[in-house]
This record gives structure tokens, C-alpha cells and sequence, in this order.
């Protein structure tokens, strides 16, 4: 049966064919909803990055609780336990460390003055500088009217209150809300497959528990950098005779926990500490950071999250880099948890259905993303923080 030809004139009539009113209502209102969608979550953007990090924090913390669990406890009892421990932590770093440090700035303070007098007797050109410039007198008349300078700068005490203030209700609601998400996982890991279609729910499912198990490597992964930072920066500061030491590596491994900048922020009561004793020894715990960092950065890090979120060097540290210049602390703490996740999907939902479809490229990226998954495994259970320490410095045979 032949169909019969078109008319030749009427073809360019139909090709210009508008589509209808109704379906560009539709199309109109759906942008503009949309739009205003990402106008409300752009303004609220602070309140949304919160919640992920307390979500991310919630997902890695759950094995433990998990183990608690297995113990015979119940999840709530577990959850207060290691939120307890992170608190008790916290205040036996405060005790351990600030009255010291307060003590030592004091005394620091007072003895500015005298310090510069014995910098002004030296017969050096130092010596000549502070006697030609009068620096003894400005050191002291410096002193004498910094509380009336402190009175001068209220308003900017109050500005660096009001910022301490900020960051210390934030950290309260991270940790607000990580305690309700610990406490309301099971029952959410089982809500949300049934908010998809039948047809998707398995594969929804099946996204879901592989995206949790990358964020848990991931909080494992920076346990584990942590650890190795308190250890390594221990033996450092023992080796240059520091006072304090054991607070302040401890310091050292929980700054480190921030990306990026935490060996930085671990570096500074170290090197303060150091300047009481001299600005030489100071020097050096500077630069032994300097170069701890850059080998965290480069070397550990992607090492320890290739085996904890199986992405690579090059992923890991790009995706930091965008994260930190994108939402700053926090996008570079969730960076690699979102990097992991929109990499279980493009699996789960691209690769693995071309691999169904036949492709023999998807076929052979998947099996060796298995192999490579199955090789990080050490028996039946998850590597543990130890583990993973092994592993990271464990050479590879020939």
C-alpha cells in the first residue's frame, strides 16, 4: 500500500507550524516557576549548605553508630555517646591548651618592653635602629595606652564578637541538626525510595545506598587524615622540644579536618608557642607545616580518598579547589561528598544503562570500577581508620 505524495505547496506551510498557546503557557510558567525556585534557594543558600553538612556529617557517623547499635544499644543511647565524645574532646583541648597560651601572651605582653631594652643595648645594627628611632620609648608608651586603645576600638570588639557569635550558632546548628539526622536515618534510608515512580524505585534505591557508602569513606578518609596529621606533627614537636606538645599536635589533627586550610589553622598556636622560646624555633614549626601542608594537599589526601570515595588524585583535588572557590570552608568540605555522589549517578543512570544496551566501552568501565572497588576491600567488611592508614603508605610489590 503506497501513501499518497504531499503536496509540494502545502509542506512549507506545515513546517511553519507554531506550536500552541496551551504549550507555550505551559513552557512559560514552568521557567518562571523554575526561576523562582533558584531565586528562594539562592536566598537561603547559608541555611541549605548547613543542612548538607550536617547531613554529610550525619551519613558518615552512621556506621558507628551502627556498631554501637550491634552492641546491643539502643540508636539514640549510641548517638548521645559520640556526640559526647566529640564535646569531651573539644573541652579537654580548651583545658589542655588555653590557660597555658593565655598565660604565656600575658607574659609576652609584659615583657615587650624589656625585651626591646635589651634589643636597644646591642652593639649591632639592630642595636643602632631601636637607638635611633627611639623604639623603647614607642614599645612602652605603646603599652601604657593599649587600654585606652581598647576602649577606642568597642565598635570593632562588637564586630568581632558578632562574628564569633555567627560561626558559633552555626556550628551549634550543624550540630543540632546532624544529632536529629543521626537519630531519623534508618527510617529516612527508607522513606526515600518511595517517593519514586515504581519503575525507578530499585534504581533510586540502589543510587541511594551507594551515595551513603561514598559519604561514609569520605568522613572515614578525613578521620584518617586527621590521625596522620596529630601523629606526624606529635613527633615534629617533640623533635624541636616544644612545650605542650600532645595539645597541641591533638589541635593540629582536629584542624585538619577542615580542607584546605586546616594544617594552616592547626600551624598557628604551634608557631605562637614556638615564638615564646624563639623567633628561630618559630621559623621552623612554620615551615615544617609549610611543607606538611603541601604534602597533605598534593599526596595524602588523594591518596587516602582514592580508596575512601574511589575517585582519583586529579578528581579529588579539583573538585576541592572548585568547591573552596565556589562556597568557600564549606564548599570545600562538601565537594568531594558531592563529587562522589553525582559520580555514583552518572554510573547508575548513563553508564550502566548503555552497558545494558550492549555498549562494550560502558561494559569494560564498569567491571573495572567493580575490580577496583572489590581490590579496596578487605574481606567482607569496610577498611576501618587503621586500615587505611596501612594503606596509605603500604608500597605495592614490584
Amino acid at each position: 500500500m503506497t501513501l499518497p505524495e504531499l503536496d509540494p505547496e502545502r509542506r512549507p506551510h506545515e513546517s511553519r507550524r507554531w506550536p500552541s498557546m496551551a504549550y507555550i503557557a505551559k513552557a512559560t510558567v514552568t521557567v518562571a516557576l523554575t526561576l523562582y525556585v533558584l531565586g528562594l534557594a539562592r536566598s537561603v543558600l547559608h541555611i541549605l549548605i548547613l543542612v548538607l553538612m550536617a547531613a554529610v556529617l550525619a551519613i558518615g557517623l552512621d556506621p558507628a553508630v551502627r556498631r554501637l547499635q550491634r552492641m546491643n544499644m539502643r540508636r539514640a543511647y549510641a548517638v548521645m555517646i559520640i556526640f559526647a565524645g566529640f564535646v569531651s574532646l573539644i573541652v579537654l583541648f580548651a583545658w589542655l591548651v588555653l590557660p597555658p597560651l593565655v598565660r604565656q601572651m600575658t607574659a609576652l605582653a609584659n615583657d615587650i618592653p624589656a625585651y626591646a631594652q635589651r634589643l636597644q643595648l646591642r652593639d649591632d645594627a639592630i642595636g643602632r635602629y631601636f637607638r635611633a628611632n627611639d623604639v623603647t620609648q614607642s614599645v612602652q608608651a605603646f603599652v601604657a595606652d593599649l587600654p585606652a586603645r581598647i576602649v577606642r576600638s568597642f565598635s570593632t570588639i562588637l564586630g568581632v564578637a558578632g562574628k564569633v557569635t555567627s560561626v558559633l550558632f552555626n556550628v551549634s546548628t550543624v550540630a543540632i541538626l546532624m544529632i536529629y539526622f543521626m537519630l531519623s536515618l534508618p527510617s529516612m534510608r527508607n522513606t526515600a525510595p518511595a517517593m519514586f515512580s515504581q519503575d525507578h524505585r530499585e534504581r533510586a534505591k540502589r543510587i541511594a545506598e551507594q551515595a551513603v557508602a561514598k559519604i561514609g569513606g569520605y568522613v572515614s578518609g578525613n578521620l584518617t587524615t586527621s590521625l596522620i596529621c596529630a601523629l606526624i606533627a606529635l613527633v615534629a614537636l617533640v623533635l624541636f622540644g616544644l612545650p605542650y606538645a600532645v595539645p597541641l599536635a591533638l589541635w593540629a589533627g582536629i584542624a585538619a579536618l577542615i580542607p584546605a586550610v586546616g594544617s594552616y589553622l592547626g600551624a598557628l598556636p604551634a608557631v605562637v608557642v614556638a615564638l615564646f622560646q624563639s623567633p628561630l624555633k618559630a621559623v621552623l614549626v612554620l615551615a615544617y607545616f609549610i611543607v606538611y601542608q603541601q604534602f597533605e594537599n598534593y599526596f595524602l589526601v588523594p591518596k587516602v580518598m582514592q580508596n575512601a570515595v574511589n575517585l582519583s588524585p586529579a578528581t579529588v583535588i579539583i573538585s576541592t579547589l572548585i568547591g573552596g572557590s565556589l562556597f568557600g570552608f564549606a564548599g570545600a568540605l562538601l565537594a568531594l561528598p558531592v563529587a562522589a555522589t553525582i559520580k555514583v549517578v552518572l554510573h547508575d543512570v548513563w553508564l550502566r544503562e548503555r552497558a545494558e544496551k550492549g555498549d562494550v566501552v560502558a561494559q569494560e568501565y564498569l567491571q573495572a570500577e567493580l575490580r577496583a572497588q572489590e581490590a579496596g576491600k578487605s574481606g567482607t567488611a569496610p577498611p576501618g581508620i587503621l586500615s587505611r592508614v596501612r594503606a596509605t603508605f603500604r608500597r605495592k610489590p614490584g
